[in-house]
């Protein structure tokens, strides 16, 4: 209940039921930003900003659940999603300690990132970092084989080479199927934003149909689960010290007669100095 350390700036109040015992009939206001309420999600926001900016953090003008502090020949970056932190620094336990005994923050799951929004992070035996959404993954094909008593046919590809979905003419799907298509389409999109962006193309086209599939398109949905079931180990490596370029020429031009003549970057006057890329431990 993590909207629970901050409170609301609504007025709403309930009136006690028999499970309040002593305070029945007893007019009661909410003053902390209960999930559900219209700007408990902009309360907790809020605070967290303020929380941040108080241990010197700042939103990165790129993406602003971006927050960094400078560390002199670093920086120390947290992402936030929601309720979800992931923190990238060499001493993270120092900012864990400080949300936790300075501003009462009550986290759970603190330590090495091995597992955030659904996708597993670990190191392989090189000590590359890799993440790759297998749990999430598993939760989807057992979530198909409860659907339809049967895991998926195995598939080489999500969708077929040359592949029309718009002009399928099979029959509409029921009120129950459009619901079960939806709810499967809606559990790919998330796999996606996890990492398996080799199923984008294929998800994206068939959420077009969403709102009337046909028996096809629930066909369509099924082999992309069929693939994801024979691609499941599928992983993103995280080399950062590869493809090294610096050996290779910048290879200037001259366009003193076109268009970008005399052209220069225009830099905000507010941006971050760059630093030396450090070795975190997110």
């Amino acid at each position: 209940m993590v909207y629970l350390e901050t409170y609301t700036r609504e007025k709403v109040y309930i009136i006690a039921g028999a499970e309040f015992g002593d305070r029945e009939g007893h007019v009661l206001i909410i003053s902390k930003a209960l999930y559900g309420l219209h700007s408990s999600g902009l309360r907790w926001s809020e605070r967290l900003a303020d929380v941040l900016r108080s241990m010197g953090f700042f939103p990165s003008k790129a993406e602003k659940d971006i927050w960094m502090r400078d560390k002199v020949d670093h920086y120390e970056y947290i992402a936030v999603y929601i309720d979800g932190l992931m923190i990238a620094s060499r001493i993270p336990e120092v900012i864990v300690k400080a949300l936790i005994d300075e501003h009462n923050f009550k986290l759970k799951g603190t330590g090495p990132t091995e597992f955030h929004l659904g996708c597993d992070f670990y190191r392989d035996k090189q000590g590359v970092l890799c993440c790759a959404p297998k749990k999430y993954i598993k939760k989807i094909l057992d979530n198909y084989r409860r659907i339809y008593g049967t895991w998926p046919k195995v598939a080489h590809s999500p969708l077929i080479n040359g592949d029309h979905p718009e002009l399928d003419t099979s029959d509409l799907l029921s009120e129950d199927d459009q619901k079960v298509c939806q709810s499967l389409i809606g559990a790919l999109q998330w796999v996606i934003q996890i990492g398996r962006f080799d199923i984008t193309t294929a998800v994206m086209t068939l959420s077009r149909f969403r709102a009337m599939p046909r028996q096809g398109h629930l066909d369509r949905v099924k082999r992309i689960h069929g693939y994801l079931s024979k691609m499941r180990h599928a992983t993103i490596k995280i080399r950062t010290d590869a493809p090294d370029y610096s050996a290779i020429p910048v290879k200037m031009h001259d366009w003193e007669y076109s268009c970008y003549a005399n052209a220069e970057e225009e830099i905000p006057p507010d941006s971050p100095k760059p630093m030396t890329m450090g070795r975190f431990h997110p």
